[in-house]
Order: structure tokens, then C-alpha cells, then sequence
């Protein structure tokens, strides 16, 4: 009997380690963790921030260092990704937290805003180059300002340009084709003093890489806070910039989707805007092309054979012009029976960046879900894939 009530206290005692257990691993799914060490920090305070939207900077924990510079903060995942600092004084390191990730911070205190490492987060690891790659800028541009033998309009001049060149390599090497990460979101918002560098104000051409973003996070995280911020300022600057001729990235989640394309819209041969996305339910040959360029005429020809063809099926061609003369495109494509459409930036547009087009004439196979299926290299019989989509 004694055995008995033993076991039977033993059950219960394994019953109970085992509900511990499972709740703590239960809690864990649901926390994220910030770790590491800062040499030479020993009895300063490390704050960990969050960066809210409205408030800022808002100290959520901290710890008073010791000798060997440990820290370890484990604290509530949102769902979606959130910025966060590590900051001692003036030194900061910039985080973006989007899972229940550990990330490992080593660092010094001397060089910590600059010199730390990041171990466990691609993410927060770009986004420390990001931070190397505004530094160096600011860097020149204050030489540039201290710089006397400049006028004050060939100062601001030369930033200027530096400013352009920043964005350049920050669109092309971070932001394509990666937008809904969360360092192409952080990089949005970057600043030089306190301008920020992306200007969707102004810039016609920041408003446009702004919206990609825009578009990637309503398809992934269509209910956070930062969705929403970034969407709001997005239509705010459509309104303030608004032009009969804007290129428009949509950014209904039903028709942009983080795989699928980037929208556009652009006035046909009678003056009437036409928009990609609305061709949903069909098979789309998107082709970028010059009518100017050689060739041109033979490929119209073959383009009209497959439109001929498929057409009844549910093919159509979305056909961007991108020729300097609007006139000749007008000729061109008069009698042409498929979408065709004029993008007046030309060569210059950012559309051709974001589809990473390389050439011209250049096309694109989207099936009838408004997803981007294939590009022209990756297509090696042309009808065969059509055949495939419809």
C-alpha cells in the first residue's frame, strides 16, 4: 500500500515538472532573447530601447554591467518585426527583432556604436552595415560642409550628390527584391542630421521604392502598426505629388503580393491610364520594349502571332514603351490589338531598377493570379511556358 501511494505521489510529481515544463517552453515560443557582452563597460548601465513609433526611444529594460560585460535581455516577441537599441550613453547598437531569434552582441565600449558583431540575425547584421554605410557618409558630408574653399550652394550641391549615391547603392544592393525585410523598412527612415535621407515628399523616386516596401508589408503583416504607418505615409504622398502621369504602385494586398508584382499603372494611346493588376484572371506577357530600337518590327510581328494564338485562351500583353519619342510609340502601336502603354521617365524609370531589367526589349510571364511566374531568361520556349500558365 505504501509502494502504491509512493507511485502514485511520484506520478503526480512528474505530472506536475512535466505542465512546468511545457509552460515554459510555451512562453519561449513567445519570447525573443538580445545577448552578448561589451568589454571595458564595467559599472555602466546597458539600456535596451524599444523604438516606438510614437514615443521614440523607450527604455523597456536595463542592466548595470559587471567585469566581464555580460548581458542577457529576453522580453515578449511582437508577431512582426520591431526596432530595438542596445545603448550605453551616445553608444547605441541597432537591432530589428522579427521572430523568437537569440541574437548575440559582442562589442567595446569605445567602439560599440560602429565596432560590435552580430551573431544569430542576418537582419540585424545588414542592418549594421547599413549603419557603417550612413556613418561613412556623414563623415564626408561634414568634411564637405567644413570645406571653405566651396561655395555654400556647391556644398550643398556636393551632399547633394552624395545623398543620391547613397540611396542608389541602398536600393540596388539591400531594398530589391527584399522588401518586406525589416532592414529595407528600417532603411526607409534613415537620416542625415535630421532629414531623412528617403524624402516620398519630394522625391518622386523615393516615393516609388517606399511603396514596394509598403506593398511587401500589407501582404505580410497586413494588421501591425508599422504596416500601417508606412501605408499611411505612402497615400499621403501620392496626394501631395499626385500628377496625371504618376507611376502607381498599388498597394491593395490583393493585387500586390510580396512574390508576385510590382504594379503600375500608365496612360494608353488615347490618354487612359492602364493598370497592370487589373488584368488579373488572365495570363500576361509583360514586356518592356523601344519601338525606336532594332528589330523592333519583327518582334512586334511575332508577339502578334502569339496574341493571335492564345488570345481566346486568356493571354494579353501589358506592353510598356519606354522610346524618347512619344510620337513614334504612337505610330508604332496604333493598330496593335493588345495593352499598350507609355512610360514617359523612359530609360530613367525606376520600374525598369525594380524589375531588374537589364536589356531592352525585355519580358515577363504573370499568371492569372497576379504573380510574376518567370522572366525572359528563364524561359526557353516562349509558347510552351504561355501553354503551361493557361
Amino acid at each position: 500500500m505504501h509502494d502504491f501511494s509512493k507511485h502514485k505521489q511520484m506520478k503526480k510529481t512528474l505530472f506536475i515538472l512535466f505542465m512546468l515544463a511545457a509552460l515554459c517552453c510555451c512562453r519561449q515560443r513567445d519570447t525573443f532573447c538580445i545577448e552578448g557582452n561589451v568589454s571595458g563597460a564595467a559599472d555602466t548601465v546597458l539600456y535596451l530601447e524599444h523604438l516606438s513609433l510614437g514615443e521614440g526611444a523607450v527604455a523597456i529594460d536595463s542592466v548595470r554591467l559587471g567585469e566581464d560585460g555580460a548581458f542577457c535581455f529576453r522580453k515578449e516577441a511582437a508577431g512582426n518585426p520591431e526596432f530595438y537599441r542596445l545603448r550605453i550613453g551616445g553608444q547605441a547598437v541597432n537591432l530589428a527583432i522579427d521572430s523568437t531569434e537569440t541574437v548575440r552582441i559582442r562589442a567595446a565600449l569605445d567602439s560599440m556604436s560602429f565596432g560590435y558583431t552580430v551573431e544569430g540575425s542576418g537582419v540585424c547584421d545588414t542592418i549594421r552595415l547599413l549603419c557603417l554605410k550612413l556613418a561613412d557618409m556623414e563623415r564626408r558630408a561634414r568634411r564637405i560642409s567644413a570645406d571653405r574653399n566651396f561655395t555654400l550652394q556647391e556644398r550643398d550641391s556636393m551632399i547633394g550628390q552624395l545623398v543620391g549615391q547613397y540611396k542608389t547603392e541602398v536600393k540596388l544592393n539591400f531594398m530589391r527584391d527584399r522588401y518586406a525585410a525589416a532592414y529595407s523598412y528600417y532603411a526607409c527612415f534613415q537620416t542625415l542630421g535630421t532629414q531623412l535621407i528617403f524624402d516620398p515628399v519630394h522625391e518622386r523616386s523615393d516615393l516609388i521604392w517606399i511603396q514596394a516596401v509598403a506593398n511587401a508589408w500589407n501582404e505580410r503583416y497586413p494588421s501591425c502598426p508599422r504596416t500601417e504607418n508606412i501605408v499611411a505615409i505612402v497615400r499621403e504622398c501620392q496626394r501631395s505629388q499626385a500628377k496625371p502621369r504618376q507611376i502607381t504602385l498599388n498597394i491593395d494586398g490583393d493585387k500586390v503580393r510580396e512574390l508576385g508584382i510590382i504594379d503600375m499603372t500608365f496612360p494608353d494611346i488615347d490618354g487612359q491610364d492602364r493598370t497592370l493588376s487589373d488584368l488579373r484572371g488572365q495570363v500576361v506577357l509583360l514586356d518592356f520594349t523601344a519601338f525606336a530600337m532594332d528589330g523592333s518590327t519583327e518582334r512586334t510581328l511575332l508577339l502578334r502571332e502569339l496574341y493571335n494564338k492564345y488570345h481566346e485562351r486568356g493571354l494579353e500583353i501589358y506592353q510598356v514603351s519606354l522610346d524618347p519619342n512619344q510620337h513614334l510609340w504612337k505610330q508604332r502601336c496604333e493598330a496593335l490589338p493588345w495593352v499598350c502603354v507609355y512610360c514617359e521617365e523612359g530609360l530613367e524609370s525606376d520600374m525598369l531598377t525594380l524589375y531588374n531589367v537589364q536589356q531592352l526589349p525585355y519580358f515577363f510571364l504573370i499568371d492569372r493570379n497576379c504573380d510574376l511566374q518567370a522572366r525572359q531568361e528563364t524561359i526557353t520556349g516562349l509558347e510552351e511556358a504561355i501553354e503551361k500558365l493557361l
